[in-house]
Parts: structure tokens; C-alpha cells; sequence
């Protein structure tokens, strides 16, 4: 028995983060399995043990992963171990850690952030090269890493090509590469490859995990591919706050959700509903959807009056508030009625405006 109540309507869907979304219930299971009786603390536990197996399987046997509590940790445990005071990270301008991680690369991590604008989210050699300059300079914070997202937070890919002519790139100027990946297990399953063909593969030498986008509770992890690339990892992700004492809770959780193709099916779900909402959407007069379709984010144009009605009957975000661009994001518990739904309601109040 639980005193706890419902206060949601569970039948109720959002299109404004895959963040929104629930636990996979084969997660939930995992976590009722770890949960009885002791386990040693800190990660000397026998399911974050066996969480390395898994990892190595996926990324390779130099594979060395770190479990923390969420996105902008990972990001700032893995960039901090990369980087000395004086270093910088090179970036796009649309980057999450600089956009939407509230300066903390730059506060917890102490160091700089030199971004590049881009059209679709993503760097080349030459956009790096905008900012990888002044090397000796004293006076300019010295450029060590590119960061990249995979899939961008404009809704783009990487292909495994791109990904390695910027390892390339960034590997003979002497820097090292960053991936972060949030939806990395979309980006996987949208390129039909496995995650290491863009990350190991390629030449990345530290990505960022994510796994509540994917269908977890909590729990991201960094992911050291190149153990030369990190210095003092274990003792930054303690003094980063983000060392959690009972973390077989967030190991069991990638296990259950790595081991097998649960990752992979979450991710074709949410896929194929963002795939079938952008379909329904382009026939609606008066709706734009002015970016390709590559992930699990749908961007279009709507009259403003339209989208602050919408917005009391379905949560989502406005991205640019000067053009009226919004984002609508699917997850891996969307279903073609709740599509069907949100499209009919697009429709309803496109009319209503007329």
C-alpha cells in the first residue's frame, strides 16, 4: 500500500521534450530487480561492475564508463576532465552547453566557451577553425576540445563521415573531441549504424551518455573512449556533485536498457512518430515545417495566435519567437493517436484563425 496519489491524467501527452515522458516500463522492472537487500555504495556495486561489459560491447574494449545523475553533469564532469583552467571548448552557437545548461560548463567547470555559429547545429574543419586559433597566446584561452552534439539540437545528424573529418580535424591541431549525446540512441537507430561507428569509430575521444531522454528514470554517464583524453575523472565527478551513493540504481537502468535492443526500439518509435507528425502537419495550410526531419524533433511555423491557443491544449516550446518557429518533440511512448491528436488539434486552430 502507498499513501502517495496520481495528480496527473496519464492519458495525456506533451510535444515538448522527450524529457516529458515517463520510465520504460522494462526500466522500472530493472530497478524493482536491483532493489532488494545491500549493495556496496558509490559504484562498488555488482550491477555498475557489470555496466562496463555492457558499455565495451557497444563502444569498444577501451571503453570506460562513468554513471552520473544528469546531462548538464555528464557534460561538465567530462569537459572539466578534458580541459586545464586555461583551455577552452570549441562549440556551435546552438550547443546545449551553451545555450540551455545555465553557464554551468563555464561556472563548475571554469573554462571557456568559444562558439560558431551554424546553420543546422553542426561543425566542420573549416567552422572550427573560426575559433581554433591563438595557440600560445597568452592572452587567448587556448582551444582543447570540440563539442559536439549528435543529434543536434536542431534536430540533424551527423554522419559517421562528418563525425570522423572533425576528429580528424580536431586531432591535428592538437585538441581532443566531445560528444554529447542526449539522443544518441536516436541518432543510432535514425543512421541504422551502431553508436560506435560515429564515436569510437570516428575518432571521439569522450562522449556524454544520455538515458532519460531514452526511456530512464535518471542517470547519464560519461563515457571515456580515449583514457589519454581525461585527467582526474574519478575525483571531478565527486567534487562535481554528481557521484551518486546508490548508483546501482542508475546502472541497472543502462543495463536494462543497453543489454539488449530496448534502446533501439524506444528510439524507432520515437522516430517514426516524429516522421508521421511532420507527414500530417505539411498538409495543413498554413503550417511550415522548415527543417528536415532527421531525429525526433519536428520544427515548424505557425501564426502566433495559433500556437499560444495550442499551447493551452498541448505543451511545447517556441523556438524563435521572431520567425514563430516551435518544436515539437516525440519520445519513446508516443503513439500514432497521440500523433493523430496533436495534428487534428494543429488543424482545428489553424481553422479557428481564418
Amino acid at each position: 500500500m502507498t499513501d502517495a496519489i496520481r495528480r496527473h491524467d496519464p492519458l495525456v501527452k506533451s510535444f515538448a521534450s522527450d524529457n516529458y515522458a515517463g520510465v520504460h516500463p522494462e526500466i522500472l522492472q530493472a530497478i524493482a530487480l536491483a532493489n532488494e537487500g545491500h549493495q556496496i555504495a558509490y559504484g562498488a556495486d555488482v550491477y555498475t561492475e557489470a555496466l562496463q561489459e555492457v558499455f565495451q560491447r557497444h563502444f569498444g574494449p577501451a571503453a570506460e564508463v562513468w554513471p552520473v545523475f544528469n546531462g548538464t553533469g555528464a557534460n561538465v564532469v567530462a569537459l572539466r576532465a578534458m580541459t586545464a583552467h586555461w583551455e577552452a571548448v570549441v562549440c556551435a552557437e546552438s550547443a546545449h552547453i551553451h545555450t540551455d545548461e545555465g553557464g554551468a560548463p563555464e561556472r563548475a567547470a571554469g573554462l571557456k566557451l568559444l562558439t560558431v555559429p551554424t546553420p543546422d547545429g553542426k561543425l566542420t574543419p573549416e567552422l572550427i577553425d573560426l575559433q581554433a586559433w591563438g595557440f600560445g597566446d597568452e592572452h587567448r584561452a587556448q582551444p582543447k576540445v570540440v563539442s559536439i552534439t549528435q543529434s543536434t539540437e536542431l534536430g540533424t545528424l551527423y554522419t559517421p563521415e562528418e563525425i570522423r573529418a572533425v576528429c580528424d580535424h580536431a586531432h591535428s591541431l592538437g585538441m581532443l573531441v566531445h560528444l554529447d549525446g542526449s539522443r544518441i540512441t536516436i541518432a543510432a537507430a535514425a543512421l541504422d549504424v551502431p553508436m560506435r561507428a560515429f564515436t569510437t569509430d570516428a575518432g571521439v575521444d569522450v562522449l556524454s551518455f544520455g538515458g532519460t531522454k531514452a526511456g530512464m528514470m535518471f542517470g547519464e554517464a560519461v563515457v571515456v573512449l580515449n583514457p589519454d583524453a581525461v585527467r582526474g575523472l574519478r575525483y571531478i565527478r565527486k567534487t562535481q556533485m554528481q557521484l551518486a551513493s546508490k548508483m546501482r540504481f542508475v546502472s541497472v537502468q543502462f543495463e536494462a536498457l543497453l543489454a539488449g535492443d530496448l534502446w533501439r526500439r524506444n528510439a524507432r518509435n520515437a522516430l517514426a512518430m516524429a516522421r508521421r507528425l511532420a507527414d500530417a502537419v505539411r498538409e495543413i495550410p498554413g503550417v511550415e515545417v522548415p527543417r528536415p526531419v532527421e531525429a525526433n524533433a519536428v520544427f515548424a511555423i505557425l501564426p502566433r495566435d495559433v500556437t499560444e491557443r495550442l499551447q493551452k491544449r498541448y505543451r511545447f516550446y517556441t523556438w524563435n519567437e521572431a520567425t514563430g518557429e516551435v518544436r515539437w518533440m516525440t519520445a519513446f511512448d508516443t503513439t500514432e493517436a497521440d500523433v493523430d491528436a496533436f495534428a487534428a488539434a494543429v488543424a482545428e486552430e489553424i481553422r479557428s484563425s481564418v
